[in-house]
């Protein structure tokens, strides 16, 4: 009886251990892609591909204020959408329509222009609040020595309640899947390169794959793909006024 309760009592320390250390690795990542110090923007080209070829681009500007968890999402093409837009402020996320100049209620589980990358995909990142790692091991992905994660969410304001996420040692993401409360893989996206903003780093390009959205083509499943590419970052301040309904209704006059 004794060495059985010594074997639970061992398990039970180690898993702790485990759980410690993936929180140490989520908030090692939060540290690096959060911009809680300054104000960053950078325009995001946003390419998706469906199955079988056909492609539809857009081009937005999108402006953040982590420490205050605001964002403004800005739509410049195609020339149909230039000028609609997506506001957060507080607990509020607003859709603007230029043509019927309203505002709506939205959320960011909502996909972006109708795209494989949700809102959400846009705006900071707390993967250390948000959710608890369940499962921990190693993998080699291309050139990188990963830390693979497996991810419940701890509140149901995340786009999706479970996730698998390939660490690198430099504590940067480059692989994540997304799964349903059922264990249904929705989403894979990988983050090949990142570009370095001050002392914070912003993915150069990622590249979604929506399991939702598939095709067989020739006797091969084809899925959905958006390629998101981000240039011209910057951390510059930004004015209070930008986060604002008023900032989107005056520069679509």
């Amino acid at each position: 009886m004794k060495r059985i309760i010594f074997y639970v009592m061992l398990i039970w320390s180690v898993s702790f251990i485990l759980a410690d250390s993936a929180q140490e690795i989520l908030a090692a990542v939060d540290e690096l892609i959060v911009f809680n110090n300054s104000d960053i923007s950078a325009e995001y080209k946003i390419v998706k591909r469906d199955p079988g070829g056909a492609t539809t681009t857009n081009v937005t500007t999108i402006f953040r204020r982590d420490r205050t968890d605001q964002f403004l999402i800005l739509i410049l093409e195609p020339v149909s959408d230039k000028g609609k837009g997506y506001l957060k402020t507080g607990d509020n996320l607003w859709l603007y329509d230029p043509i019927g100049k309203s505002f709506t209620f939205t959320s960011a589980r909502e996909r972006l222009q109708n795209s494989s990358a949700r809102i959400s995909d846009f705006t900071r990142s707390d993967y250390s609040a948000d959710y608890r790692a369940v499962r921990s091991s190693e993998e080699k992905l291309g050139v990188w020595d990963c830390t693979v994660l497996e991810l419940e969410a701890t509140n149901d304001t995340v786009s999706f309640p479970k996730m698998k996420i390939w660490v690198s040692e430099d504590n940067l993401i480059r692989k994540i899947e997304d799964y349903s409360m059922s264990g249904q893989k929705m989403r894979v996206s990988a983050i090949p390169q990142y570009q370095k903003i001050g002392d914070k780093w912003l993915p150069v390009k990622m590249v979604v794959l929506d399991y939702f959205r598939s095709k067989r083509i020739n006797g091969k499943t084809e899925y959905e793909r958006t390629t998101i590419t981000i240039s011209r970052p910057s951390i510059a301040l930004l004015p209070d006024s930008l986060f604002t309904k008023e900032y989107l209704e005056r520069v679509n006059r």
